[in-house]
């Protein structure tokens, strides 16, 4: 996995750079702003809850009017908590965490009408975004005394013991990236976008949460120490044998906001289209 994210940035870096001495005009730098939210154990059904500060820097490498290449840097955090939820066999599980998420994408635009900034034909256009993207996350909750917990290390699931065949998962991981979004000529060198992009991931930990039963306490305790197992299970019925979560699906992760964006040369008169 480690070596897979590292040839996936140094083949995305390279292109950057070749991509903006090879034509200026056709380059953008931008910003985005806007808001982060998560959908897995503590949060199935309803999009934009607990939805959080997001922002990061956008390059973009017009091919033509039609195509985009296109890599972002971003910044989201994600949290989930049980007492929220309606129903009660969750709120009993009374489990809670927090997400500073890390994600550096790179991948292509699909303008649905051709668009030129600057130009007065061309002024605007919905798009399509498919991207491929790695991602830096770690869970962590409020332990019984008020403080900060990171939860990878702690193995609550028994990862990383005899108790659980699966190891401690990786805080680096990969996402593809999907959207929908609209942009907008601002003038002779500037543009607007609005957008939203769900994340498909590979793990089910960015909640921490990936088995669907507990792990016998003791046990527990004894692998990977007492505040493993007090925070794998803190069941306010203190049933060992409740739901702990969803084997079956993965974790998943939205930003949506807008950008600005500038042309980092002089505009050509026309792309070709």
């Amino acid at each position: 996995m480690k070596k897979l994210i590292a040839l996936f940035f140094l083949l995305n870096v390279s292109t950057l750079f070749g991509q903006y001495h090879t034509n200026a005009s056709k380059s953008e730098l931008g910003l985005m702003i806007g808001g982060s939210y998560y959908i897995g154990d503590m949060n199935q059904y309803m999009p934009f809850r607990n939805t959080h500060l997001a922002g990061g820097i956008l390059y973009r490498y017009n091919i033509h009017s039609r195509l985009s290449f296109r890599a972002n840097l971003t910044y989201g955090e994600l949290s989930g908590d049980d007492s929220q939820l309606d129903e009660a066999i969750l709120v009993d599980r009374n489990l809670s965490f927090n997400n500073k998420i890390w994600e550096f994408g790179s991948g292509v635009e699909f303008n649905y009408f051709p668009f030129q900034i600057g130009h007065k034909r061309y002024k605007g256009t919905a798009y399509l975004l498919a991207e491929l993207a790695v991602f830096r996350m770690n869970p962590t909750t409020i332990d019984d005394n008020g403080n900060k917990v990171e939860l990878r290390d702690l193995g609550t699931e028994g990862q990383g013991s005899p108790l659980n065949s699966k190891g401690k998962y990786s805080k680096m991981q990969l996402a593809i990236p999907l959207g929908v979004g609209a942009k907008f000529s601002l003038g002779k060198r500037a543009s607007m976008s609005f957008e939203i992009g769900i994340r498909k991931t590979f793990t089910d930990y960015i909640d921490d949460i990936g088995s669907g039963s507990y792990v016998d306490p003791v046990l527990l305790a004894e692998a990977n120490g007492p505040l493993s197992a007090s925070l794998s299970n803190r069941s306010l019925s203190s049933s060992r044998y409740g739901r702990r979560g969803n084997a079956t699906t993965k974790d998943w992760y939205v930003f949506s906001g807008m950008m600005v964006s500038f042309s980092l040369g002089k505009p050509e008169k026309c792309y070709s289209h």
